[in-house]
């Protein structure tokens, strides 16, 4: 009898603690439904870096001939045969050129879609910098001081934005040079 006793309150206390146990999963997965269904909150900042970082990608993707160009251009004490030759400034044009249509034709993310004016304004600089490159290296003897300017405008604007979020205001020309 006493066996029987104990194996009945054994089993009833197996059939309390099952029934308990799947009360308690149930109230998790509920609980955990509206949290799901909530629309997740954008992170502006990571969005903005990943911008930057993006744009910078895309640059150096096409800027290869111009930086070599520009590199050997300003060297120092360079001799006459170290510096660029007519061929060098024609792919570097080609290249600059190829950056600002890739420029132009970049879009905004819809993240950052309160920051869209000012980030269009600043790719819309970075992009007329470029093209200013290019235009100008058709030339026999360019200068680049007009387009740097540009590019230095845009770079501002952009530091706007970054310091907007306060972040550290970026130096594309520093990831792209």
């Amino acid at each position: 009898m006493k066996k029987f006793l104990v194996s009945l309150s054994a089993l009833t206390m197996a059939i309390g603690l099952t029934a308990c146990t799947g009360s308690e999963e149930a109230k998790t997965e509920k609980k955990e439904e509206p949290k799901e269904a909530a629309a997740p909150k954008v992170d502006v900042k990571k969005e903005l870096v990943k911008f930057y970082m993006d744009l910078g990608n895309k640059i150096n993707a096409k800027d290869a001939d111009l930086n070599g160009y520009v590199a050997k251009a300003t060297k120092e004490g360079a001799k006459p045969e170290e510096l660029p030759t007519a061929e060098d400034r024609a792919k570097a044009s080609d290249s600059a050129a190829s950056v600002a249509a890739e420029l132009n034709s970049v879009q905004i993310p819809a993240e950052l879609k309160d920051k869209k004016a000012d980030l269009e304004a600043a790719v819309k600089d970075y992009a007329a910098s470029y093209q200013a490159k290019a235009d100008e290296l058709k030339k026999d003897a360019p200068s680049l001081d007009a387009a740097d300017e540009i590019f230095a405008q845009g770079e501002e604007k952009l530091g706007k934005v970054f310091e907007g979020e306060k972040l550290l205001p970026p130096s594309l020309g520093k990831q792209v040079n």
